[in-house]
């Protein structure tokens, strides 16, 4: 559809400018929020709904319903308007927004809804590697939390505890740094795909981020047997692999999608809801008998002869003999929440931008 220049009021919308004006004079305004504008006068007197704004003016990128709050919010501010008693801009509770005032001029007869004009900004990167780049840094935050405090935790425990102290911090930092990246970068871009494929508040998050723990945990317990059978003649039992994987990358895609779904979240709410998902999630695996991190090192040091690192020694900090239930209990679930919160937050920052 052509250019046009719509008048309402003493205010100018020249489409071909993509510019407003009052009384000749510019005004500043975003562009995306000047696409938000042009669709509803364009459409003016007609509903037009959330999803259309999405598809509209965000184009596919996944955004919270504040972000369109805000839009409208600004546009309200910027026309004069108010919500409770509009002259421009009406509100449709729980549907959209309706463009009620007078339209002259140019352009003024009532047309179909046409392709809005190419925004005029740098283009914005994929949602699928925005948000899945975004999820990893999350998880890798995760892991450098959390390899330092075993690598701290793992030179006061090493046998004997004066003993290469500044090697079991970088031993076991780099450890959990690089097994966070792995699993958190696969979940991180299961639930990417999956909000690219179903959309920002779809269910498929969980499917997404389940299924892409399931995949990593399955490849990565299959590669480490191999290799321990490999390299030492005896392949180590009960290493975490696919059902943690499941659990976690589960826990993960339902913080988001809670979040998702939740009016005015922020990084805080999906970090929030992600570690607490993620702790059960690791609490749960630990009741059932698998195993994270801190089991899976277990479980190998006792494979290993000669090993010096006892994490058997923690159950004498919560009255037990060697890492037992209660051990793994605690460290599962404190790794499922360092997991679950930092990759969820990241994940919202990367679908928020």
């Amino acid at each position: 559809m052509d250019p046009m220049i719509y008048r309402f009021e003493d205010f100018e919308l020249d489409t071909a400018e993509r510019q407003l004006r009052r009384d000749g004079t510019a005004i500043a305004l975003n562009a995306r929020y000047l696409d938000a504008l042009i669709l509803l006068v364009h459409a003016r007197g007609q509903l037009v709904t959330k999803d259309r704004f999405m598809d509209a003016v965000w184009r596919g990128i996944p955004v919270t319903d504040e972000a369109l709050t805000q839009c409208i919010r600004t546009l309200r501010r910027t026309l004069g308007d108010e919500a409770g008693d509009p002259r421009f801009i009406a509100t449709v509770p729980k549907f959209g927004y309706r463009f009620v005032g007078a339209v002259e001029g140019a352009g003024a007869a009532i047309a179909p809804v046409p392709s809005l004009p190419p925004i005029a900004h740098m283009p914005t990167p994929s949602p699928l590697w925005q948000m899945g780049a975004s999820g990893t840094a999350g998880a890798v935050a995760a892991g450098v939390v959390g390899g330092l405090a075993y690598g701290m935790l793992g030179a006061t425990l090493a046998v004997p505890a004066q003993s290469g102290a500044l090697s079991f911090v970088l031993v076991l930092a780099c450890i959990t740094i690089a097994v966070a990246a792995i699993g958190g970068g696969a979940v991180a871009f299961g639930v990417a795909a999956a909000v690219q494929r179903g959309g920002t508040r779809s269910s498929l998050a969980i499917l997404g981020g389940a299924l892409a723990g399931l995949i990593v945990g399955a490849v990565a317990k299959l590669l480490g047997i191999d290799a321990f059978a490999l390299l030492l003649g005896r392949a180590p039992d009960g290493i975490t692999g696919a059902p943690e994987g499941l659990a976690l990358g589960g826990a993960v895609g339902l913080a988001y999608w809670i979040a998702a779904r939740r009016a005015g979240s922020t990084k805080r709410h999906a970090g929030l809801a992600g570690m607490i998902l993620g702790g059960a999630a690791g609490l749960i695996i630990a009741l059932l008998g698998g195993r994270l991190l801190a089991g899976s090192i277990d479980v190998l040091t006792q494979t290993m002869d000669g090993a010096r690192l006892d994490l058997g020694r923690i159950g004498v900090l919560l009255d037990e003999t060697g890492f037992g239930l209660r051990s793994r209990m605690v460290t599962s679930a404190a790794e499922g929440a360092l997991f679950g919160g930092f990759t969820a937050a990241g994940l919202w920052r990367g679908s928020a931008r």
